[in-house]
């Protein structure tokens, strides 16, 4: 391919990229801080009350860890929830000797305006086409999965690092991969990047 003036000119694709995502990033934040002020709330607590209400109880060693905060922050954040009633503390339905923490009726309300706070990109994310979107989606969960393996963040729930999860079991057709533990084909639009009912894959 022919050289042309930008390729002096313009920073490298990864770095254009890298802008893009930042610029993302600090939308995500300012409208975060703006929504969870007006519930009274910090984007930390926000997001703690997201993680239940989609995973229905989960540990504070497991929400500093999702949520990539030290134990002491997930802590603070936990008490605030569980002294304006948001959040309660209960034996694990999983293991008796644990603690578990839930979300109160009160909480869960909360938790659904929580969980809207990014819904302002939808109509962003609108302006992709269908064959965009699927790209676009197959794009992030390579990213993320890196940084999983980087160490950066905590392993999220995606299809890609599940045990049920059987990639490209059907080649050439429109639902490629297979998820066994609702026995059914699905497409990379469908491939989740957090699911309730995921099991880690040993590797």
């Amino acid at each position: 391919m022919a050289e042309t003036p930008f390729d002096t000119l313009t920073d490298p694709i990864e770095q254009r990229i890298l802008t893009g995502l930042a610029k993302i990033g600090l939308a995500l934040r300012s409208q975060s801080w703006q929504d969870a002020g007006q519930l009274g709330l910090t984007p930390t607590q926000g997001q703690i009350l997201t993680l239940l209400i989609e995973d229905g109880e989960s540990r504070l060693s497991d929400v500093a860890k999702q949520l990539g905060v030290t134990a002491a922050t997930a802590s603070d954040a936990v008490t605030s929830l569980v002294e304006k009633g948001l959040v309660q503390k209960n034996r694990s339905s999983q293991d008796g000797r644990a603690i578990a923490i839930t979300l109160t009726s009160q909480g869960r309300q909360a938790a659904i305006q929580a969980a809207s706070w990014s819904d302002f990109l939808l109509e962003t994310v609108d302006e992709l086409s269908e064959e965009e979107k699927v790209i676009f989606l197959r794009g992030l969960i390579k990213m993320i999965r890196k940084l999983q393996q980087q160490g950066q963040i905590s392993v999220a729930r995606m299809c890609v690092t599940c045990q049920f999860f059987q990639p490209n079991q059907y080649p050439g057709s429109e639902h490629p991969h297979h998820c066994a533990l609702v026995n059914a084909p699905f497409s990379d639009g469908h491939l989740r990047i957090h699911c309730a009912d995921h099991v880690a894959k040993f590797t």
